[in-house]
Parts: structure tokens; sequence; C-alpha cells
């Protein structure tokens, strides 16, 4: 089957076809964070599909070069920090640096760049690229001194979100940036300084002022990946007005097809409702990691539904996340003990790695690629249990298991381990490292008596819970 996604674009499933005339690197740029506050798990739901669309593209052999922007400057943050009265930098910072943990505890794999918007280098390429448009007749500054698009003179505004421009209505997010416009739509550019702004201000042709969100990515996505970038990503809520804007002011600047495929996630549901700020009825990570889940736990609950289907998030879903993390933690360990000391490298057929990866081409059909894996575990455990799992079965089994997780990134880590076996853990790692192998044999009977198996690797050590255990 060949690789395709959904693009939002054109409504319709498409066969992916990178830029690249070898067909090898793709560039993705992906909606980041607004450091305003703590991002929530519905944020995350975002984060982890994108997250496996570049290691599913990297599976089959492409080179992704991802980029994840951090908006730090916008009405939010400047009123964050006014609020807090501390300096911006100084009132995002905490929050970028919460991001970045909790994409380590959800197992994240970390874009190349993360570009921020107050970077002097981005504010230039801004109001270089606004400059552009207002010579091109494409923007305008009004009376209050900010620049703004002028979307009737962008022909294609609108194809993205698949609206009639004429039926536009005064909406709380137009009304945002509502000054004294030409048209209703028009978005603004450059926002002229005013006294809520503090100290918060660049100097520009138009006056001192700070960009508008929109333009922000449009300028950090080119400085960084080109003119024209093989996939963009984000929110369902990202498609109007942030990412029609995108495309208007970046084709607006450069006369070519900005995004060739857009995917956007649904978002998640807590009771029916979206997960918002807004809505107060969000968790953070902290928030579920304290009621005793795990990091992979999370990452699991969020990642198991399709993503452009809603997911809502319940209690009860964290717990089959649990048991179905149990499942697969036991199944590699009994392959291995079938499969013996003794690596096997005769080749044997198993279906589990081409089905699952076909399920993931297809869109990155999750729901179907884990209903694969799920009936693999089922039949060769029965297979296990009547003893008619050979060795190199066995093993085949456990190499097709490592490369779906390398998609999946599933497999427990010592971090997340009960304190007590993890402290075991730490502790037989620090005797090898001393030679002891005696105390380290010592520690790898202990564990084995709770129920846990600790197998040496190249990089150290994996434990995992003993099958039947």
């Amino acid at each position: 089957m060949a690789l395709r996604f959904f693009n939002t674009y054109s409504r319709e499933l498409e066969n992916f076809e990178p830029r690249d005339p070898a067909g090898r690197k793709v560039d993705i740029y992906t909606c980041g964070p607004t450091v305003y506050s703590r991002a929530h798990i519905g944020n995350f739901r975002a984060y982890i599909f994108e997250d496996l669309l570049q290691r599913h593209l990297e599976l089959r052999g492409y080179k992704v070069h991802r980029v994840m922007n951090i908006t730090d400057v916008d009405d939010k943050t400047i009123r964050g920090a006014r609020e807090a009265k501390i300096p911006l930098r100084k009132f995002t910072e905490q929050f970028k640096q919460a991001f970045f943990e909790d994409i380590e505890t959800l197992r994240i794999k970390r874009p190349d760049e993360f570009p921020a918007a107050t970077d002097q280098r981005y504010i230039d390429r801004m109001i270089e690229m606004i400059a552009t448009l207002i010579s091109r007749g494409l923007a305008y500054q009004a009376e209050d001194k900010s620049v703004y698009f002028r979307i009737n003179k962008f022909p294609d505004y609108g194809k993205l979100a698949h609206f009639d421009l004429t039926q536009l209505q005064s909406t709380d997010r137009v009304k945002h940036d509502e000054y004294d416009k030409e048209h209703i739509g028009d978005f603004a550019l450059w926002k002229a300084w005013d006294e809520e702004d503090g100290d918060v201000g660049w100097e520009s042709p138009w006056g001192r002022g700070r960009p508008g969100w929109h333009i922000e990515c449009s300028a950090m996505a080119t400085a960084l990946l080109g003119e024209q970038i093989d996939i963009h990503c984000g929110g369902v809520d990202n498609i109007f007005p942030h990412h029609e804007a995108e495309i208007a002011q970046t084709e607006g600047v450069t006369g070519k097809k900005f995004v060739r495929y857009w995917l956007h996630c649904a978002h998640l549901l807590v009771d029916g409702q979206k997960m918002s700020k807004s809505l107060g009825n969000f968790y953070t990570l902290p928030d579920v990691l304290e009621k005793g889940y795990t990091g992979r736990e999370i990452r699991y609950t969020l990642m198991r539904v399709h993503y452009r289907a809603p997911l809502n998030f319940t209690w009860e879903g964290m717990e089959e996340a649990r048991q179905a993390l149990a499942r697969i933690d036991e199944w590699p360990v009994r392959l291995r003990e079938t499969a013996g000391d003794k690596i096997d490298n005769k080749n044997v057929d198993v279906e589990l790695g081409q089905q699952f990866e076909e399920a993931l081409d297809d869109d990155l059909n999750i729901s179907a690629a884990l209903g694969f894996l799920f009936e693999s575990i089922r039949e060769t455990n029965r297979a296990m249990d009547r003893g008619e799992l050979d060795s190199a079965s066995a093993n085949s089994w456990l190499k097709s298991w490592q490369r779906v997780n390398n998609v999946l990134n599933l497999e427990m880590e010592i971090a997340e381990l009960p304190v007590e076996i993890a402290r075991l853990g730490e502790a037989r790692a620090q005797a090898r490292l001393a030679k002891d192998f005696r105390k380290s044999d010592e520690l790898r009977d202990k564990l084995n008596g709770l129920g846990w198996e600790a197998r040496d690797t190249k990089d150290g050590q994996k434990i995992t819970r003993r099958a039947g255990a």
C-alpha cells in the first residue's frame, strides 16, 4: 500500500509524494505551544500524533526535518507577564521549561528546531515579509497604526477552511484583532504598541509594535524550512484563522504553494466537551501523574485513537491503557524465554511488522495497527502455551516487535518502574559498572524473585516484568 494522508486542503486521502526529487527528505512544520501557562494533555494529543507521524516516516526510510515553534509573544503572554509583574522573557521561560519536561515524560522526539517568536532573526524576517506584502498591495497600515492583511486581495483565502468569504461573520477570534479595518476578516500582521504592552515591542517602519500571531509562524517556517514545505500539522482549531492566514501571507510573499499536505488532529474531549483552558475542564501532565499514572500510560491513551477522530478522556480509559501495556510488557519477556540465550539469525516470516506498518501507511491508522499488535500477542501467547513456537520464530517476533516499538516507543524504562524495582535496578547497574558481578547477580536474582527480569543490553540494561508474574 502506498503511504497516504488525509489532506485538509483537498479533503481527500492523497498518496504521499515529498518535494525532494530523490523522494527521501521530508520537511515538517508543527504549531507548538503558546507559553502563557502549562500545556494541557489536549495539546499533547496533537504533539503525540505528530511524533507518531515522524517516527513512521522514519521507519519507512524518510529523513525528517521537523520544526516546532514556540509562541512566546502574543496577547496572552503579555497579559500574563503584566499580571505577574515580571518581564515577558522571564514569564514565558518557566512554561517553556515545563513543556520540555513534559515532552520528555511523554517520550516525544524533540524536533530539530524550537524557534521562538521573540528571537530577533525571526522578528526581522516578519518585518521583511510584511514590507513585501505592503509593496504588493496585500497589506496596509490603518489609522490605528497597525498593519493588516487584505483578504479580499488573496483569491484563495478560505480554501483550507472550506468556507465562503462572503459568509464571514464577526466571531470572537476575529474581533480580537479588530481595529479600524477595511474588511471584518482582515487580520493583523503588525500590532501598534499601546500602554498594555508595557516594555514589549520592536521598532519597525510602521512604528513601535509587535507581530501578529499568524505572521510569526510564516516567518519561522520559511526561515528554517524554505519557501515550500511538505507537511504542516496542528490541531483542528488552528485551521481557521491561523493556518488560513499562514497560507495567505506566505504565498503572498513567495508566489509559491506554501504547503503540500495539511494534517490536523481532532480535539481531546472531557465528558463530551473539548478540553480547553477557557472552559476550565483540562488536565496538565502533572495532574495525571499525581493520580499514579506514568508518562507512557498517558502516551498510549492519547495515541490509541486515530488522530482525526475525537478522543474522550476518562479515568477508565487510563486504566485500560495500564492493562494494555501490561499485556505488551509481558509479551517480549515470554518471547525471550522461548528464544533462549542463543540468538537465532534464521529468518522466519511473521505478519506483525507488515500489517502494522501498512495500517499506519493508511493515514496513520493507529487503531488498526494496534489491533494487529494485540492479535499477534494473543496468537503467539497461545502458541507458546501449547509449546508450538520454536526459537527461530520467537526471535523473528522479537525483531518485529522492536521495529514496531521504534514507532510506538512504549517499552518500559527504568524511570517508570515501581520505586523499589527502580532502586534495585540502579544498584545493579552500579555494581556492573564497578565490575562487582557477584553483587550484580544477587540483585538480578532479587529482581527475579519480585517478578522482574533484568536483561543486559549494549546501552545498559532493560528491566521488564517477567511473564506470568
